[in-house]
This record gives C-alpha cells, sequence and structure tokens, in this order.
C-alpha cells in the first residue's frame, strides 16, 4: 500500500476536543483534510468552534460542532452521541481540551487546582473512555488497521518540574501514566492510544512568552531548534499518529518541543 493510502483517513470520524482555537483547531483541519469527518468541540465559543467547522466543510470535508465542558461526564456523553448521530459511527478521539490557572503554590487555591485537573487529566479520562467504549461497540471501521486511534495532549511538563504551575504539571504528568496504563490495557483489541507533548508552541494560551521580541528571545534559549513551534507541527503529528503510517505505534508520547526536552542548559556543559 502507498504511502498516501496510508496516510488518509476518510471512512473515519473524530472527536477533536478543544477544537475552536490554537493547537485543536489546526487539529480538527488537519484531520478534515485528510478526510475525516470531524466533531469540533468547544466549551463556551459556539462562533469561534462553527468558524472551524465551516473551515473544513469550505475545503470539501464534513464537520459539526459539539459544546461541551470535558470534566462533566454527562456533557462528554452528549458529545459522543452528537457525532455518532452525525457521521455514524467515532473512530478516532483527540484529547486536547486543556487550561492553566497558575499561582505560587502557597497562593493556589483549590478551586484553581481542582478545576486544572479536572479538565486536563479527567477530562481526557473521560472521552477515553467514551471512546473506547464506542470502539468496541460499532464495526471494525473499513479504512483503518486499528478498531480506533486515540491521541492525548500532554505537554513537555509531563518531564519538566515547572514552578509557578503545579497543577498544570502534576495534570500532564497524570496523562502520561493514564495514556500509557490504558494503552496496555487495550492494545490487545487493536485499539492505539498515544500522546503527544508539546514544547512551546505559538497559541493564545501562552502568548506572553512569545508576543514581543524581548519575551521570544527569552523563550528562544529554551529552546535548541530556535524556533517557537507552531500549531500546525502539532497537527501533521496527530495526523501521523491517527493514521496508518504509526499503525505499529501505541503507548508513546511523542515530543514535539524543538528539543526542549534536552535540557538546553547544558548545552554548554552546564
Amino acid at each position: 500500500m502507498a504511502v498516501g493510502q496510508l496516510l488518509t483517513l476518510e471512512g473515519q470520524s473524530a472527536v477533536v476536543t478543544g477544537a475552536s482555537s490554537g493547537i485543536g483547531a489546526a487539529i480538527a483541519i488537519a484531520l478534515g483534510a485528510a478526510g475525516a469527518s470531524v466533531g469540533v468541540n468547544f466549551r463556551s465559543e459556539r462562533d469561534a468552534g462553527e468558524a472551524i467547522a465551516e473551515r473544513i466543510r469550505s475545503a470539501g470535508g464534513q464537520a459539526v460542532t459539539v459544546g461541551a465542558d470535558v470534566a462533566h461526564e454527562q456533557e462528554v456523553l452528549s458529545m459522543f452521541d452528537e457525532v455518532a448521530k452525525a457521521f455514524g459511527r467515532v473512530d478516532i478521539v483527540v484529547a486536547n481540551a486543556g487550561l492553566q490557572r497558575d499561582a505560587k503554590v502557597g497562593e493556589m487555591t483549590l478551586a484553581d487546582w481542582s478545576r486544572v485537573i479536572d479538565v486536563n487529566l479527567t477530562g481526557q479520562f473521560l472521552c477515553m473512555r467514551e471512546g473506547i467504549r464506542r470502539f468496541r461497540a460499532q464495526p471494525a471501521p473499513a479504512r483503518s488497521r486499528a478498531l480506533g486511534k486515540i491521541v492525548c495532549m500532554s505537554s513537555v511538563h509531563e518531564v519538566i518540574p515547572w514552578a509557578g504551575h503545579v497543577n498544570y504539571a502534576a495534570s500532564k504528568g497524570g496523562v502520561s501514566l493514564l495514556m500509557k496504563s490504558i494503552a496496555q490495557e487495550v492494545a490487545p483489541e487493536r485499539i492505539r492510544v498515544n500522546s503527544i507533548a508539546p514544547g512551546a508552541i505559538r497559541t493564545p494560551i501562552n502568548r506572553t512568552a512569545w508576543e514581543t521580541p524581548e519575551a521570544e528571545q527569552k523563550l528562544l534559549k529554551l529552546i535548541p531548534y530556535r524556533r517557537v513551534g507552531e500549531p500546525e507541527d502539532i497537527a501533521n503529528a496527530t495526523l501521523w499518529l491517527c493514521s496508518d503510517l504509526s499503525d505499529y505505534v501505541t503507548g508513546a508520547t511523542l515530543f514535539v518541543d524543538g528539543g526542549m526536552t534536552l535540557y538546553p542548559g547544558f548545552e554548554d556543559n552546564g
């Protein structure tokens, strides 16, 4: 089979959470361009989600918008119901929704701790669990070697400590073993579960880190490849993990970080 045939997602449908902006939007557009029908999830920005869905449709793809807060079980179930109703099935889950509520540990409120854990970790669990249930309950896909595919969105901060962001770092460290443990459990069913760990990506969530030349130069000191990542860098990696090109890959974290996890502080021998 040719490489192009392995990369196509035609005949498959995907749920992409947090897809109204940033990394999630780029992923939804990339999956749609590869032939997948896409459920574009948003939490509150319906117009932004609909703009992404319309972009997919205007390029010849299929897309619907689905509102849900991934931290709430019933909303997750309803989201999957809507996508399955629109497209007949769910073959791919990209658990991308996430947020930050930053504070030093002494000033961090329980509410901010809980909200980040609820969205970034529990939300991924709920979406992964429902995806697996759907994969098991429907006929095997005709255009995929795997019964189903899940991509979790982690971060370089699953391995790099991040003072002042303990809730975020803890949530992403949790995603690492959540992904690996589920991947181990469902691999015999030919369900593939992987994650992507982005480094510094040019999105609204970290605008202050790159929006001025001074801030960007400071950030680049942490990136051996000497450029800030773009949402499309993560989208391309996600597309690969969702395609048959990566069919023998499961339980893996793909770091897409320009070398941020290479400990650049030691590049001159420390």
